[in-house]
């Protein structure tokens, strides 16, 4: 059996980020497990979905494990880490945060996970950490640390950036043994069709998200080089019920929000992208497969 080992920061990142992907590879029989960095501690949640939780943690996990069963996982594992939250906050410089730790511990543990898996895939976020989320960047940072202390693999993807500017990456090293590496991708394409069109229903693109934390006009100017393109269309149903679960996570009241988000994605349905980083792949070469 191929197994599938997604390494994403929050409870949340699987379902509204490849859950397309996760779906359709575990209905193929591939064992995908989920090793979440920290159970989504941070931001806020409506008061009335803590009734029978203990706290925000707590309340998290419940909608991931909800959420898991939807999409199919083998497995869903945690690093032990706190949700950081966005640079600034109080949560960032938490003694236990998943930001403050240090990296080759984060790539330890990662690396105790591979060891027990034995996957062969991984996915992971780009260096961007999809929208910047430090628990996002930090986990990208430490699995490819892991690549580098597990099989002396050192992958450098800071140039990578756009098929038109930087398309190659930087890869010293190689060992039968190391899984593909993919980043999952969003198409920029229509992060700024979203940029331009929130404007007209009162949105401001630089503060989205539940707490308005989100600048999606500097994410559109991060572009990654995507080639993988899944055709997920048949998963499309189960992306959606395993979202429905975060029912924390969901965007706020008022048509304007609403609005986009629902255009936002449904036009992100059906289809899939990934950047293939080891071994490096070429974006003039699209694939359809991860595996």
């Amino acid at each position: 059996m191929k197994t599938s080992l997604v390494i994403l920061a929050h409870p949340d990142d699987e379902s509204f980020g490849p859950g397309g992907t996760l779906a359709k590879y575990a209905s193929e029989g591939v064992a995908v497990h989920y090793l979440c960095g920290t159970r989504g501690e941070s931001g806020t949640v409506d008061a009335e979905l803590l009734n029978g939780y203990a706290n925000t943690g707590e309340l998290r996990t419940a909608e991931l494990m909800c959420a898991a069963k939807e999409l199919g996982l083998a497995g869903v594992h945690f690093l032990g880490y706190r949700d950081s939250g966005m640079v600034g906050s109080a949560d960032n410089v938490h003694a236990e945060s998943l930001f403050q730790a240090p990296l080759d511990d984060v790539a330890q543990r990662i690396i105790d996970k591979i060891d027990e898996l034995k996957p062969n895939v991984i996915l992971t976020h780009d260096q961007f950490g999809g929208y910047g989320h430090p628990d996002h960047i930090k986990l990208h940072l430490a699995t490819l640390r892991a690549y580098e202390l597990k099989w002396g693999i050192r992958i450098d993807v800071t140039n990578w950036a756009s098929i038109h500017r930087h398309p190659s990456i930087a890869i010293t090293g190689s060992h039968p043994d190391a899984p593909a590496l993919f980043f999952p991708v969003f198409p920029r394409g229509l992060i700024k069709f979203g940029v331009r069109l929130m404007p007209l229903f009162g949105q401001d693109p630089s503060k989205f998200g539940r707490n308005k934390d989100i600048d999606l006009a500097k994410i559109a100017s991060w572009e990654l080089p995507m080639t993988v393109k899944l055709n997920t269309k048949a998963f499309a149903e189960a992306k959606i019920r395993a979202s429905a679960c975060h029912r924390s996570q969901q965007p706020p009241s008022g048509r304007g929000a609403n609005l986009f988000v629902r255009i936002f994605f449904r036009r992100a349905q059906g289809t899939e992208w990934h950047s293939q980083v080891y071994p490096a792949g070429d974006p003039k070469q699209l694939s359809d497969r991860l595996m």
